[in-house]
């Protein structure tokens, strides 16, 4: 992680550690964006105004932090605004923690550590931790939240650069790079921080390592000894990982909750045909993994178009990696012409999805006025090159 902190948001921070800082934490926790002017006004007439100011902030955070950690850990835990943003979620990370302790690891290094979150997961699995970190405030806020988790004994953290930790005493490593910079996201991973080809040489240094990567890192920028993996959580791809140690040029997709794990057998691509009574939409790290064929293969499907991840199908299947529709039409891509079926239905809530298509689903819910008491979904795609919408409902398996 590239240090960006300033000594006063460290002392800020160390400030709320504090018995008084406690205390203000106690007193604002919970406290409603439209209600923070009265809160801080009452609180700076007994307190520091710089600390009340670090105690709302540090609610807010904890507010926002609860999507990803859930509301009892985030109510206990310590933030940064970066560390809320750029932090694992929590299902997601205890599922790699999972994979460690299947592998038999009972100590990790993680490396760029950011708020110790990924440490806490792997802590949980009964996995001793040495938390590295560059930025004094994520060290000191990863420390914070090992002891309020009850952590401490399985964490040690240390503020160091990653490239110069010994990690020769640890089971495995753990990498997770910074991915942004001063201007947003970064897309080139030898832009990261560490870099791609640095991170890939501290994994490297151990038996078993796991680099989290972009999900969209390109399958060529995979290195030919470790093994790809793309996770999802609810249907959004939240991360890939490469992994080392276990099965070098293996590709995997892992969909969350579950696991639900779909991996690669060098299928050729499915076959283009016409559309069947059924499209299925594979789960998105399944399309990053470039597992469709194998996903086709579960119900024995087809593709629409060649370079266009939807499926279809004559047959309603179960499947754990694609969501079923029934097809009702398949029309050539006319907005008046899908206007006039929908009206005739009596379509009011009306889903737009789209791949292969230019037009935005906003843009096309506007122009078909949807009204009544129906509902629908619309796929904006094309079948076998030409721009084509197919209407359908969610298919019950």
């Amino acid at each position: 992680m590239t240090d960006r902190t300033s000594p006063d948001e460290t002392a800020a921070f160390a400030a709320l550690r504090t018995e008084e800082g406690r205390a203000l934490l106690a007193a604002v926790q919970g406290t409603e964006p439209a209600r923070e002017l009265a809160v801080a006004t009452r609180l700076r007439r007994e307190h520091p105004a710089a600390l009340v100011s670090a105690a709302l902030g540090q609610a807010r955070l904890r507010q926002r932090a609860a999507a990803k950690f859930g509301a009892a850990d985030a109510e206990r835990m310590f933030f940064t605004a970066a560390g809320v943003e750029q932090s694992t979620r929590a299902s997601v990370a205890r599922h790699r923690a999972e994979r460690f302790r299947e592998l038999g690891v009972s100590s990790v290094a993680d490396l760029c550590c950011g708020i110790g979150g990924d440490a806490v997961a792997l802590a949980r699995a009964g996995i001793r931790v040495l938390a590295v970190d560059r930025s004094p405030l994520a060290c000191a806020v990863a420390r914070a939240n090992a002891e309020a988790l009850g952590l401490a004994d399985l964490i040690e953290v240390r503020e160091a650069d990653v490239a110069e930790v010994d990690t020769a005493g640890w089971d495995a490593v753990f990498v997770d790079p910074a991915r942004r910079g001063g201007r947003g996201r970064v897309f080139d991973p030898e832009a990261y921080s560490p870099p791609l080809s640095q991170a890939v040489a501290l994994a490297r240094g151990a038996r078993y390592a796991a680099l989290k990567v972009a999900p969209g890192v390109p399958h060529e920028a995979v290195p030919e000894d470790a093994g790809a993996e793309w996770v999802s959580d609810g249907g959004d791809v939240k991360e890939a990982v490469l992994w080392f140690g276990t099965s070098p040029g293996s590709v995997r997709a892992t969909l969350l909750p579950g696991p639900r794990t779909l991996t690669g057998a060098g299928l050729p691509d499915p076959p283009v045909r016409a559309p069947g009574r059924y499209l299925y939409e594979p789960d998105g790290a399944v399309i990053r993994a470039h597992l469709v064929a194998e996903a086709a293969r579960e119900v024995d499907g087809g593709l629409l178009d060649a370079s266009i991840a939807y499926v279809t199908s004559d047959i309603l299947r179960a499947t754990g990696f694609a969501t079923a529709y029934e097809i009702t039409d398949v029309l050539p891509f006319q907005v008046k012409r899908l206007r006039a079926l929908l009206r005739e239905r009596g379509v009011g809530v009306l889903t737009v999805k789209k791949r292969g298509s230019a037009v935005e689903p906003e843009e096309l819910r506007r122009k078909v006025r949807p009204q009544g008491p129906n509902a629908a979904t619309v796929f904006l795609t094309r079948v076998d090159g030409a721009p084509s919408m197919l209407v359908g409902r969610p298919a019950a398996v």
